[in-house]
């Protein structure tokens, strides 16, 4: 029989599942229900929890279409990392970045009750651990990282995977790149002012070339900010228009500055 695959926001009905002990008519036809709503809603899985059963029961649908039935199974040993994009039934329509072990071995029985071994790895051991998690009463929420989860919760709250409102925010980290390129422009700026009431030639040669390697710093300052602004208004999808064009902006201008400064200098302090 097809069954409801519970979904958010409706809590499962039980808390966790429970271990078979009686290999008998009722396992058995919970296990076929469990293959009947795999194949109705198109799933790669599913754990008795799901349908709202406390038997600790998971049927896993193969490539070739059979089905492997887990009963009480248990991880016994992972090793490695994977971090993949999960989605799943419960979180219906929605995706979260979730980090797993890449190589698991597990340990449960067959429907005759004898006790069964399985390697697994890659997509194959991510989605075992996912549909294992159910028998546990949770989900890849309690897998996600604080920034991830940040993320997901926002999904939760507007209902959708990728439209997720956000804000510019009024500050950047790149607007030290920008004082820095200020502070630096504003002492050329006072060494040609300072350079109006100077007359010997050594001197002058010695701020001359204090502007100009200055003047390399600034250029310098300004292609970083050009960049790394890029890189952080990717960061905030929502404003990436208005920013290029302030970026390009503010770096314009800056060496139009830059360049207005160094013209007065190399003709009012330059000796050479």
């Amino acid at each position: 029989m097809i069954k409801e695959v519970i979904t958010y926001p409706t809590p499962p009905s039980v808390e966790y599942a429970t271990d078979v002990r009686l290999f008998n008519e009722e396992l058995f036809s919970l296990i076929d229900d469990l293959k009947e709503s795999i194949n109705e809603n198109g799933m790669d899985g599913l754990a008795a929890y799901q349908i709202g059963s406390y038997f600790n029961v998971v049927v896993i649908k193969k490539e070739d279409g059979s089905f492997l039935e887990l009963i009480n199974p248990r991880l016994i040993s992972t090793n490695g990392k994977i971090t993949t994009i999960e989605s799943t039934a419960y979180f219906a329509g929605l995706t979260a970045e979730v980090t797993r072990y890449d190589n698991i071995s597990i340990v449960y029985q067959d429907r005759e009750s004898k006790q069964q071994y399985l390697k697994a790895e890659g997509a194959f051991a991510v989605l075992l651990q996912r549909k294992i998690d159910y028998t546990f009463g949770a989900t890849f929420l309690s897998k996600l990282s604080k920034s991830e989860k940040a993320i997901f919760e926002k999904k939760l709250e507007y209902g959708s995977n990728i439209a997720i409102p956000e804000s510019c925010p009024t500050t950047f980290r790149r607007d030290y790149l920008v004082k820095l390129s200020n502070i630096l422009m504003i002492t050329i700026a006072l060494t040609l002012v300072v350079s109006l009431f100077i007359s010997t030639q050594e001197t002058l040669l010695g701020m001359w070339k204090y502007q100009l390697y200055t003047s390399y710093a600034v250029v310098g300052v300004n292609i970083v900010y050009f960049f790394y602004a890029q890189y952080e208004g990717k960061k905030y999808t929502s404003c990436t228009s208005c920013q290029i064009g302030n970026i390009i902006g503010t770096t314009f201008l800056a060496l139009v500055k830059l360049t207005l400064l160094m013209l007065l200098s190399y003709f009012l302090v330059n000796p050479l």
